[in-house]
């Protein structure tokens, strides 16, 4: 036998090495990431693993790891993440003293010992407990920096893989590195880590290192370090040929024969049988409980091997010797590797493999015994597990439904809904199952259902409700009723807001006008469907009656939804005064009713603000609630998409970037378009046209088959803006004429119809304006150009200050239609939207007041207000606006030199003293670089403008020195000490 299995030197692998060692510095310098290291069983990803943290821990760097556990559907959640963390929490590191309460919290969930959990706010839960893990790992990294290990990603389980999506999207500046191992070939077609890796290995700050098998000469480098000395040149032949490189399958088909002369097994599978079969029967027989157990603990291990004390310990030292087996750092035991494991469970006897689980199952029934929770999430889960695979199946149901009712208590919403689903499979087959599970098979599709949404799954979650509903019959109107409210919140969550509308009038024809807790829930979802819908009268309504019968049976959480439905409708209808109070009041009561609700009311009460013209105050209100969901540890994103638009509104473009979530975070539904719609805005004020089409089309997609107006509206709008940028008009005229019949399909919404109907304006005016300079009839465009002025009007009556501040804009936009481009009607929009706070509205309608000025003969007037445009342009950073003010003053030959009297423009003034040619410090930048040979395009990244703003900078340069070439102005540039 050949003295050592393994090689105690680390051979190859050295560009893998050297390029996570490059992530890992990279992280410790505050750009953290993630690694996925691929490759087959065997092929020396833990061996990698071992040596980056040596390396690490060398360096100072804290690491820590855990491992993912394979056991199908009843999966232990957040199993690496609660091994990695688990000893440094019973070691009472000083990271876990420094937490805030909220993580502290959160974290208790899946740590016992912390502290106390929260038992509310159930849907902020798993975001709260993610915001505590990453607050921990940035309070492990320190200044030093953190690497976390996850190995056998291909079992995560469902709560993991989502955390790791969190992280992914999440890591900003914490010095930490996340690198985890997968075998490709166990990622079957359907495998849910395929799409996982698909998204995050796709992000440039992500990385994937491929391992390959080892090559013929580091083969021969690792059997000379087993060997003490060079293999033979027929050995190495050999091995190589028969381990295709494969540093396990070497190793062991070496230790398998005599000093590697002997004959060699056929497969890897054989090598390690030969080495297992060497053992004495009580070794190989704690290998058999140990391989059904995967890794335990000594005393699990003595209960249910059934071996005598003194003979168990002589067994496990024999395994260890041997190299079969090892500990972690819990003290547990398991397989050196998993390919050992998997040949031991692949030897076992059908009813050998069923006793060894049954005695596991029992062995862990009894360390949970008088624990709370069923012994906890992971308890629960492998008592489950091993039951349903013994074969029994009523203690395989039981266990199923508690180790589900475990999951959920720690918010691992996808392991509840396996186990529940597995629960549901056994039903038909075990005799008193209602008895035993605890409750009957209709609550148990509810609760698959509950949870199965919670994993948003709203698809399948539907089907677990209909299923229930054909169970239940006409038995049981109120639990029918019960059940279509959770059905149409399903539906609704798909997009399909008719289906959903439709399944709750069902459910309100069986209730009773009495009074009742599922009918104040029902209408005060009926009121806040009609509300989402712009339907506010209807809403109104709704809202009146359903917190009527929420007072009536003390459901507060229904009256104060009703009342958010209620006061954004009353907004809507432009009742500001009354939407106000019912807002605030709601606001004020929501703190004790549910964080979530009260986050939500934040959002409403700032959004209805914004929409009536207060743009500061909703800035406040959403201000407020923002820093309210980071202390809780809350899901933020809507208050972060909020507070991007409203930034956006109000010119701070900096911030409303910096609001917006990472864009690598995952987003479905209506959540998506409203983040693609803070993205377009962005996109288009800088004039990125190419991302803002991408994202429109994306956003059009989801958006097929909403009927909410607060997505019809800026849609349509964006996307008619868009087309007439490109100069394609029936485009654009297509998406208002589609945008004004959606809207116009029972709904109210007379602030996006009056948006969407201004900007149609603005095309029939460009329709208008380009018709007569190819000497064609305009009559269609101002015809049009009218009728849209109409509907602006109808919607702008009463006290409207947004709706009025596009009408002023349509009217001004109309008579450029009509040939008589009106300076005053310009001013008008300028000063709406001046006092509204909304500067980038005011610098489009000044540049358009420019133009009117010249087109009228006021050459110094219109120089005046373009450079005005200018100025607060670039005060914004709207790049494409600028680069157009920037061209019309170009081709009108006027000087752009800022009035006193303006704002200051985001640049410092020219000292005419140095520069005879007039040019700005901008273009002093720009000619530098054109000097040095940049091309428009370089120019344009290296000072961070669109390559479209860089030509025009190029040309103004030209005019300015009176040269002909990019060359002339070089060489003038040098001779004259510009540059």
């Amino acid at each position: 036998m050949a003295s050592r299995v393994t090689s105690a030197t680390f051979v190859g692998r050295t560009e893998e090495l050297g390029e996570l060692r490059g992530a890992l510095s990279e992280a410790v310098g505050g750009r953290p990431s993630l690694a996925f290291v691929a490759g087959e069983s065997g092929v020396g990803k833990t061996r990698l693993l071992s040596e980056l943290e040596r390396s690490a821990r060398a360096d100072g760097i804290r690491v820590i790891g855990g491992d993912c556990v394979e056991l199908g559907e009843g999966e232990l959640p957040y199993a690496p993440i609660v091994g990695a963390l688990r000893p440094l929490a019973r070691s009472g590191h000083p990271a876990f003293k420094e937490l805030s309460d909220a993580a502290r919290c959160a974290l208790a969930q899946i740590l016992p010992g912390l502290g106390e959990t929260r038992g509310d706010d159930e849907a902020t839960a798993q975001a709260r407990l993610f915001d505590g893990l990453l607050e921990l790992l940035e309070l492990l990294a320190g200044e030093d920096g953190l690497m976390i290990t996850i190995e056998d990603l291909h079992w995560a389980d469902r709560s993991t893989r989502a955390f790791l999506v969190y992280l992914a999207s999440s890591l900003c500046r914490e010095r930490v590195l996340v690198v985890t191992t997968y075998r490709p070939d166990e990622l079957h077609r359907r495998h849910p880590l395929r799409p996982l890796l698909a998204e995050l290995e796709r992000d440039a700050r992500h990385r994937r290192v491929e391992l390959l098998p080892l090559t013929r000469d580091e083969l021969s480098l690792q059997l000379n370090d087993i060997l003490g000395a060079a293999p033979t040149d027929d050995l190495l032949s050999r091995l190589f040929a028969r381990s295709e490189g494969n540093p396990l399958f070497a190793e062991e088909l070496l230790a398998a024969g005599t000093d590697g002369r002997g004959s060699l097994p056929p497969t890897l599978r054989d090598a390690l049988m030969l080495r297992i079969e060497r053992l004495s029967a009580d070794s190989q027989e704690t290998l058999r409980v140990l391989a059904a157990g995967r890794r335990l603990t000594h005393d699990i291990l003595s209960d249910a091997s059934g071996i005598d004390s003194r003979a168990l310990r002589d067994a496990l030292r024999e395994a260890v010797a041997a190299q079969l087996v090892v500990t972690d750092e819990e003290g547990r035991y398991m397989f050196r590797h998993a390919l050992l494991r998997e040949v031991v469970v692949d030897d076992l006897l059908p009813g050998e493999r069923a006793d060894m689980h049954l005695a596991l199952a029992r062995a862990l029934e009894r360390r949970a015994e008088g624990l709370p929770a069923h012994g906890g999430a992971h308890l629960a889960a492998g008592i489950a597990h091993h039951y349903f695979a013994s074969g029994d199946q009523p203690k395989a149901l039981l266990a199923s439904v508690r180790a589900a009712e475990a999951a959920e208590a720690v918010h691992a919403n996808g392991e509840a809904a396996a186990l529940y689903s597995r629960a549901l499979q056994l039903w038909d087959r075990v005799a008193g199952a209602e008895e035993l599970a605890g409750r009957d098979h209709v609550s148990l599709l509810r609760a698959a259902a509950h949870a199965t949404s919670k994993e948003h799954e709203p698809a399948r979650a539907e089907s677990y409700l209909r299923a229930a509903l054909h169970e239940l019959g006409d038995s049981d109107p109120v639990r029918t009723a019960d059940l279509l409210e959770h059905m149409a919140r399903n539906q609704f969550n798909q997009g399909r807001s008719a289906d959903a509308a439709e399944t709750r009038r069902e459910a309100l024809e069986l209730l009773s006008e009495e009074p009742s807790k599922v009918r104040a829930v029902l209408l005060a979802s009926v009121a806040k469907e009609l509300m989402l819908e712009s339907r506010h009268d209807e809403a109104v309504e709704a809202a009146q009656e359903a917190m009527a019968v929420a007072r009536a049976v003390g459901d507060e959480v229904a009256e104060l939804r009703a009342m958010d439905g209620m006061g954004v409708s009353l907004f809507g209808l432009a009742r500001y005064e009354e939407g106000e109070k019912v807002l605030r009041e709601a606001l004020s009561r929501m703190p004790e009713r549910g964080l979530v609700h009260h986050l939500y009311s934040h959002v409403n009460l700032a959004d209805a603000l914004f929409s009536s013209g207060r743009l500061a105050e909703a800035r406040e209100v959403v201000e407020e609630g923002d820093r309210l969901a980071a202390e809780k540890g809350a899901p933020r994103r809507w208050l972060m998409m909020l507070r991007s638009e409203l930034a956006f509104e109000a010119g701070d473009w900096c911030a409303a970037e910096e609001a917006l979530p990472s864009p690598g975070r995952p987003a479905m539904g209506t959540t998506f378009i409203n983040d693609a719609l803070r993205r377009i805005e962005l996109a288009l004020g800088r004039g990125d046209h190419d991302e803002a089409r991408r994202l429109l089309d994306e956003a059009r997609d989801v958006a097929a088959d909403t009927r909410e107006p607060q997505w019809i509206g800026p849609l349509g709008s964006l996307r008619a803006e868009l087309e007439r940028r490109a100069g394609d008009l029936e485009a654009a005229r297509g998406a208002i004429d589609d945008a004004l019949d959606r809207l116009d399909f029972c709904s109210q919404d007379v602030a996006r119809m009056a948006r969407v109907a201004a900007t149609g304006v603005r095309v029939e005016a460009d329709a208008a304006v380009r018709a007569r300079d190819l000497g064609e009839d305009p009559s269609f465009a101002v015809g049009s150009a009218a009728a849209l002025i109409a509907r602006v009007e109808a919607c702008a009556e009463g006290d409207r200050p947004v709706e009025a501040a596009f009408l002023t804009s349509a009217r001004a936009e109309e008579a450029r239609a009509q040939g008589a481009d009106d300076p005053d009607l310009w001013s008008a929009a300028v000063g709406a939207w001046q006092a509204l706070g909304r500067p980038y509205r005011a610098a489009q309608a000044l540049r358009r007041k420019a133009e009117a000025q010249l087109a009228r003969g006021d050459r110094e007037i219109a120089a005046a207000s373009a450079a005005q445009a200018l100025s607060a342009a670039q005060a914004i950073g709207a790049e494409w606006l600028a680069s157009e003010i920037e061209g019309f003053a170009l081709r009108a030959r006027l000087r752009l030199e800022p009035d006193e009297s303006s704002p200051a423009p985001a640049l410092p003034a020219t000292d005419a003293g140095e520069d005879p040619f007039g040019l700005t410090p901008r273009e002093r930048q720009v000619l530098s670089l054109l000097a040095d040979g940049r091309t428009n395009r370089e120019i344009g990244q290296a000072l961070y403008m669109a390559e479209k703003t860089a030509s025009v900078h190029v040309s103004r340069i030209l005019s300015k020195l009176d040269v002909r070439s990019r060359t002339e102005a070089a060489a003038l540039a040098h001779r004259v000490g510009l540059v």
